[in-house]
Order: C-alpha cells, then structure tokens, then sequence
C-alpha cells in the first residue's frame, strides 16, 4: 500500500502532463523533423482487400441536413445517453466524420489543414467506426479515409455494438447507439515535430474534435456523449491496434434523440 507520500508524488507527476515545462527542458534541434526524417503519413494505408465505401460531400451534408444555426447548437449542447432505434443516414455519417477530421487543405505531403485544430497541423488520430444502424453500411467495424473521402470496411459483426459497449466497461448506451466513434492516436506523427512535448497537445487535440462532434449532431438533431472511462486493452483488440504504436484514446457514441427535445 503506497504512503500519503507516495501518493503525492503521483499527482506532482500526473499534473506536471498537464503543464507546459515540458517545453523548457527539450533540446528541439534533436526532433525527427529537425534531424530531415520524413515525416509519418498523414493518413494510415487502408488494407488492400478492405472494400471502400465512397461517402457524400461531408460540408455539403452537414449544411443541408442542419437544423439550427451555430450559436442555438452551441446553447443546446449536452451529453446524450438515450438514442431512438432509428437508423441514420450515410449523409448524417459523412457530415459528422468530415465535421471532425474532413480535409480542409492540403499544403504539401507533409501536412493537411482539417476542420478542427491541431497542433503544428500534425493530427495524430484515426477513425474508426462501430456501425450499428446506418443505412446502406453493415453493421460492423469501419476506418474513415478522409483523404478519399470514403471509408474503409474492416469487417463485418452484427454484435459490435454490443462489444463496443463491453469495452467500454459494460456502459449499456454504447449498444444503443446508431454508431460510436473511436479515435486512436499515433503519436509517431506528432513526436516527429515535438518529442516529448507532443503527448499534451494531443490530448488537446482529442477534445477539439469530440466537441465538433457534439456541436455537428446538435445541429443535425442527434446526441452524442464523450467517453474516457473504457478498458483500454479491450478497445484495442475490439479496433485491432497494437497498444503501443497506435492506441485507443477517446471514444464517442451517437444517434437519433430518444425522443424530441422540447424547444426553448
């Protein structure tokens, strides 16, 4: 059993993650981008025999499909547990994946502008899609490939809704979900430019592209509810990442309101 002393020097650790001294004690002349190592891609290589799906112009859904302005999205933002059986549609999909990681610009082959922040544009997530109720898709796992606009078919499963939900520590809502995003990191794409000062600013970054996603379903007329509490080797395994390359961090179940919400 660890002494108040030990457990002490625990928080000092755990809050040091969330300063910035970090910064001060790297020599960044020894990053990989200042030693002209190529930088890692900006997009994971779909497998060779996956089928790709070609989705609709994401910023095109999303503006169509919108119900409310940004500023009602904003105030009416809230975490949402309770999701019809209602299916939703490839366009609601597209709109809500090019809401949260859609290609804005490409500058040149070592860096991409999205539609959410990220430091030194270095976007160090993927997105992976347990599919439960989408029409036109099976049920089953899917990567976004926002550089082609489509997504890539990892296999089919009629129970992964019922998995996700068991790696996220039995959280039954995840089952209920038209769909639940999982974002992994590979942080080889942002220690290349920062070293050690890459692991806060991709925490960061995870919570810029999970707000995208509440503000998007809010317009569309769905919910969506932020995730941190899973069993991280589970959801590897569930997503098929090693754990150490490429990692669970962030996961988000979304669907059709439960019931319609009472306008204010």
């Amino acid at each position: 059993m660890k002494s108040e002393a030990d457990f002490e020097e625990i928080l000092e650790r755990c809050r040091f993650f969330l300063k910035d001294t970090i910064r001060k004690q790297i020599d960044f002349s020894a990053t990989a981008q200042s030693r002209g190592l190529p930088a890692p891609p900006l997009q994971k290589p779909c497998p060779e025999n996956a089928r790709r799906i070609p989705l609709p112009d994401g910023a095109e859904s999303l503006a169509k499909l919108a119900k409310l302005p940004l500023s009602e999205a904003i105030a009416r933002r809230e975490s949402v547990r309770d999701y019809s059986s209602e299916a939703i549609s490839l366009d609601d999909i597209s709109a809500l994946l090019w809401a949260t990681q859609g290609i804005r610009e490409i500058l040149n082959p070592s860096c991409a502008l999205r539609t959410v922040p990220s430091a030194g544009a270095r976007h160090a997530f993927e997105t992976y899609l347990a599919v439960n109720r989408v029409e036109g898709l099976e049920a089953g796992l899917y990567r976004y490939l926002p550089f082609d606009a489509e997504l890539a078919m990892l296999k089919t499963d009629e129970r992964i809704s019922k998995k996700a939900a068991t790696a996220c520590f039995g959280q039954s809502f995840v089952a209920e979900a038209a769909v639940t995003f999982f974002w992994s990191a590979i942080p080889a794409r942002m220690e290349w430019r920062y070293g050690l000062a890459a692991h806060k600013v991709m925490a960061l970054d995870a919570g810029h592209v999970c707000q995208n996603l509440y503000l998007a379903c809010t317009a569309l007329g769905m919910g969506a509810c932020a995730i941190a509490a899973y069993d991280q080797e589970a959801c590897d395994k569930l997503l098929g990442l090693d754990g150490r390359e490429e990692f669970t961090v962030y996961i988000a179940p979304a669907g059709k309101l439960y019931q319609a919400r009472p306008q204010k």
